[in-house]
């Protein structure tokens, strides 16, 4: 059982990261990223909440995020372990999280931090091509990312469970570096 959050700025690999990871762990991924889109494109309440701070660019206020987090963290295919992609983004969330996983008695085994520059984080951003993958939208976030990033990283690493990996690696060299780093845990 392992339950894992992937951190880094946009384009990081978060994303990849958390699909090779599932399927080397058997984990079910939860992708915050694409909850909130799936949410806006079938206009539930959440997604209706959620929308218009997705298209500027901006972070969700925390009492939103941690509904759509709460709601996934309690379905029964996520009981026996899984990989957190998208989420936490400020060390108040993080700190929101924990209680959240207290609560639910999902303790956090890890926090994955892919370190890359702004540079390719711009590139790799705009070739996703997703439909809120805009230049000024990607900025604002990279932006945010660098306001947010400094807590976030202090907050897991006060708590001895953040790994720094280097996402300029190729993808299978970051996952296989990932695996060798928490299963000596």
């Amino acid at each position: 059982m392992m339950r894992l959050v992937m951190l880094g700025g946009p384009g990081a690999g978060k994303g990849t990261q958390a699909k090779n990871l599932s399927q080397q762990l058997k984990l079910p991924i939860i992708s915050l990223g694409d909850i909130l889109r799936q949410a806006i494109a079938a206009q539930t309440p959440l997604g209706i909440k959620a929308q218009p701070y997705v298209e500027r660019g901006e972070l969700l206020p925390d009492s939103i995020m941690i509904q759509f987090v709460k709601h996934r963290l309690i379905q029964d295919d996520v009981q026996q372990g899984w990989i957190l992609e998208g989420y936490p983004r400020t060390a108040f969330q993080a700190e929101e999280l924990d209680f959240l996983l207290e609560d639910l008695h999902q303790p956090l085994h890890r926090a994955v931090y892919l370190a890359i520059n702004e540079t390719v984080m711009i590139e790799r951003s705009l070739a996703r091509s997703l439909f809120d993958d805009l230049p000024d939208v990607i900025n604002q976030r990279i932006a945010k990312f660098h306001q947010c990033t400094i807590p976030i990283l202090e907050y897991y690493d006060g708590t001895k469970r953040l790994l720094t990996i280097d996402g300029l690696l190729k993808a299978n060299q970051v996952t296989t570096k990932i695996l060798e780093l928490i299963t000596l845990d």
